[in-house]
């Protein structure tokens, strides 16, 4: 598949809250395969409001298959609506037959899903199903789909997004019932609209609940309450565990959005749950969870990067998935209060090394930490005998991708975070005397994806967050414009290279270009600075050396930030010293 000839594609999500959000990473690795297609998001009404204001999605078609949709008069209507968006691709991550269907009646010319449920047919590039003997979890299910595309390495956890509006009206909601912003907010999802098999019995909850409550005010000295999520027909449930808990207390059940259930969840400093679609929610914000499963299998469908936060009972006839128990229900009757608060209370403990603020697509693990560490090292090893390097240099930098990942478009502060070691790297290179000025084409402003202002409110958390760490940038140019504008200023064009040497007086000898794209490469080609290609966005380290067959050839080749200041240190200390020799 050539990828450069895919401009608009279409993705089918699944149909159920909790499989959406496991699904998650695998769209933001589609986002990478595809940096500059459109991307469209064909879901049904309670996921695609899941995926409002997430940066790798840039529109949403709600599948409305109760009405408009109903039927083959409205399946009809649809493929018609998917026509006029002329996709050059659809990948489909949900399974079902009608999916393929669909897109094939479209006339969608390219139809990339895994070949299940008889649809061979209907598409056009199928992905062999997973040995099924073979168990692994769905966020890696999902992820594999996208392997044949050249999608590498293994997913990170789902990440979702809500904006600061949506979580001070949930803030709001919670004054009414007396539950303060500095109050800690043990939630309680009891319900499960996948069967009566999955619940937990409610007073366990309430029992669980009340217990934590009271280990909260005792430890921390904090006031605390309990917040009880569930869905439309579950608000007698919970109900009887409000006045189970025998404390303060709110109901939320049957009476959220799906965005407000999100706010609500991201709101708790643990979620007590069965095996539900608010689970994931609440792994994707961070929250530690405590879930207690039953009939499903913890191993596929567990709390992606929570999976010590299970509670199970290791019996026979589990996982069997009825929806209903035949027996005596024992998977569940034998989960005591006990073994569900000594979790909680341990998922409590550890919840400091959880992140619940850190932003969609931040990224975490040993091997970032050991980045930041070794950056940190070289600071100070090299901090005495590189001031001053580069007085008279200027480094430009591209923003999506270079500094911080790339989902394709960031629509506000709240979706915006730096790769770990950017803010260390760039302070290495301001403690050596150089000036830091950002390029970057932001087509997302004419598409109306986001305006002016949200941009500069990114421009400023992007400065807020080098401010931490005493770095300032000196200036930022972007090209707004879209791609078909012909302008002079869209990266590989050199409009925005040049009014920076108008404006900042820039001398282009002494100086760098450091980006992720092959146009990173050749607008420094274009005007006489040495290029610095980072495999941290567009172009993975598989991919180097097609780009240098094919395309503009970096000066070199660094797989971080931190690498590229390394080289670049080396390099502008060889050329002073060769021209120190030539005088």
């Amino acid at each position: 598949m050539r990828k450069e000839s895919i401009h608009r594609l279409v993705v089918r999500a699944p149909n159920w809250i909790g499989d959406a959000v496991m699904c998650e990473p695998a769209l933001r690795g589609l986002r990478s395969l595809f940096p500059q297609a459109e991307v469209t998001l064909l879901a049904k009404a309670a996921v695609a409001e899941l995926f409002i204001g997430h940066p790798g999605v840039d529109r949403i078609v709600v599948y409305n298959d109760r009405d408009v949709h109903a039927g083959l008069a409205g399946k009809w209507t649809l493929a018609g609506t998917l026509r006029r968006h002329q996709f050059d691709l659809a990948v489909l991550f949900q399974n079902a037959f009608e999916a393929a269907f669909l897109t094939w009646l479209a006339g969608i010319a390219r139809r990339y899903g895994y070949a299940t449920d008889g649809r061979v047919f209907f598409l056009t590039d199928p992905v062999a199903v997973p040995d099924r003997a073979t168990l692994i979890h769905q966020v890696g299910y999902y992820w594999n789909l996208l392997k044949p595309l050249g999608l590498a390495g293994e997913p990170s956890a789902p990440a979702l997004v809500i904006s600061a509006g949506e979580e001070r009206t949930m803030e709001s909601k919670l004054a009414s019932a007396g539950i303060g912003p500095a109050d800690v907010v043990i939630g309680v999802n009891p319900g499960s609209t996948y069967g009566s098999a999955k619940r937990w019995l409610p007073e366990r909850f309430a029992e669980a609940a009340r217990r934590l409550i009271d280990r909260v005010r005792k430890d921390e000295g904090k006031e605390a309450a309990v917040m009880i999520l569930g869905a439309k027909g579950e608000e007698p449930l919970g109900k009887s565990i409000a006045a189970l808990v025998e404390t303060r207390s709110v109901v939320l059940s049957g009476t959220t959005t799906i965005r407000e259930l999100m706010a609500a969840t991201k709101r708790c400093r643990l979620l007590l749950t069965n095996d539900t679609g608010p689970m994931h929610i609440a792994a994707a914000f961070g929250v530690p969870v405590v879930a207690v499963f039953g009939p499903t299998d913890w191993r596929t469908t567990s709390p992606y990067g929570q999976e010590q936060s299970i509670v199970r009972e290791p019996v026979d006839c589990a996982p069997c998935f009825l929806r209903e128990c035949p027996i005596d229900h024992r998977c569940m009757t034998r989960v005591s209060s006990d073994r569900v608060y000594e979790a909680a209370v341990q998922q409590l403990g550890s919840s400091s090394g959880l992140s619940r603020s850190s932003g969609l697509f931040g990224l975490s693990g040993a091997s970032d930490s050991n980045q930041i560490n070794q950056t940190d090292q070289t600071n100070e090893t090299n901090q005495t005998n590189q001031t001053n390097v580069l007085s008279g240099f200027t480094i430009f930098l591209d923003r999506d991708g270079t500094l911080n990942p790339d989902p394709g478009y960031i629509r506000s502060p709240d979706g915006f975070e730096l790769f770990p070691g950017v803010a260390q790297a760039l302070s290495r290179l301001k403690q050596a005397g150089a000036r830091l000025i950002v390029v970057t084409n932001q087509s997302g402003v004419a598409r109306g994806f986001f305006s002016a202002g949200d941009l500069d409110g990114i421009h400023a958390k992007l400065r807020y967050l080098l401010g931490e760490a005493g770095v300032s940038l000196d200036a930022i140019y972007v090209c707004p414009h879209h791609p078909d504008d012909g302008c002079d200023c869209r990266k590989p064009d050199r409009g925005l290279i040049d009014r920076a040497v108008e404006e900042q007086r820039v001398d282009l000898t002494q100086s760098y270009l450091i980006g992720d794209h092959a146009r990173d490469i050749e607008l420094a080609k274009r005007v006489g600075s040495r290029s610095i290609l980072v495999t941290t966005g567009a172009v993975l380290p598989e991919q180097v050396e097609g780009l240098k067959a094919s395309g503009p050839v970096p000066d070199r080749v660094a797989s971080s930030l931190a690498e590229a200041v390394d080289w670049l240190l080396t390099d502008a200390r060889s050329r002073i010293s060769h021209v120190s020799d030539r005088r």
